[in-house]
């Protein structure tokens, strides 16, 4: 009775389908919606082989998340022909930088889609703190809500560099491996698909030490802007990756 009286009480306030429902479809209704991970929105912020390739599958896998790397969005966008990917490729045919209005856009254009109902994880976006400002602005004006948290993996210079000269990636998923911290089950093959494994033209030494120069010279504005929102969270990424699991599930349990 308590539940069929609920039920009428709020039938005004309730879309035209679910105001027919039954209190038996309305009730699994209920639990479904219960049971859905809260809706999240959470930006990665991590130097190269800081281990966010190997987290970031698991963080949309518990959490039904869609995940957005800023490269390869900019990638599918202009091999789809999008409006935002024509502008993109115009761009970079001309040798230039692909504007903040551009890759926002495209961004945005990947947040409505259904994959991203229960929220996103975007990786390698913002940058600078004019781009997360722009990117604020974003998610207000399209209603999706706002950025809930900012995690940073904190890993020593000198580790980074072992790391990623051992790295392996699968290309269609974003799954990553390492020859020797987190090997696949056949050497040079995905676990899931079998399909080949890559390494990066640019995981080299030499070409890292200048990506991490830049990396930390960008990264703390943004992440400063962030902490003056109690957004930021850092993790220590220097740990084995169940150990990162584990203190990342704490923060986004808050």
């Amino acid at each position: 009775a308590f539940c069929t009286h609920r039920a009428t009480r709020s039938r005004s306030s309730m879309p035209a389908d679910l105001a027919r429902a039954s209190t038996t479809d309305l009730l699994a209704e209920l639990k479904r919606r219960m049971e859905s991970p809260p809706k999240k929105n959470i930006i990665l912020v991590g130097p190269p082989g800081s281990g966010k390739g190997t987290q970031a599958p698991l963080i949309k896998d518990k959490y039904k998340l869609c995940h957005l790397a800023t490269g390869d969005l900019l990638r599918a966008a202009v091999a789809a022909g999008t409006e935002m990917g024509k502008a993109a490729k115009e761009v970079m045919e001309k040798g230039g930088l692909v504007s903040d209005e551009i890759v926002i856009g495209i961004i945005k254009d990947n947040i409505s889609t259904p994959d991203c109902g229960n929220g996103f994880i975007l990786d390698g976006f913002p940058r600078t703190v004019v781009q997360a400002e722009k990117l604020d602005g974003m998610l207000t004006s399209e209603g999706v809500g706002h950025i809930d948290h900012v995690i940073e993996f904190k890993v020593p210079d000198a580790t980074l560099v072992e790391r990623i000269c051992g790295r392996l990636i699968h290309p269609a998923s974003g799954r990553s491996y390492h020859e020797k911290f987190h090997p696949p089950k056949v050497a040079g093959k995905d676990d899931e698909t079998g399909e080949p494994l890559v390494k990066r033209k640019d995981d080299n030494e030499e070409t890292l030490t200048k990506r991490l120069d830049a990396f930390h010279k960008q990264t703390k504005p943004v992440v400063d802007y962030y902490a003056k929102q109690g957004l930021y969270s850092p993790v220590d990424a220097d740990r084995k990756a169940d150990s990162v699991s584990a203190t990342i599930a704490a923060i986004l349990a808050k």
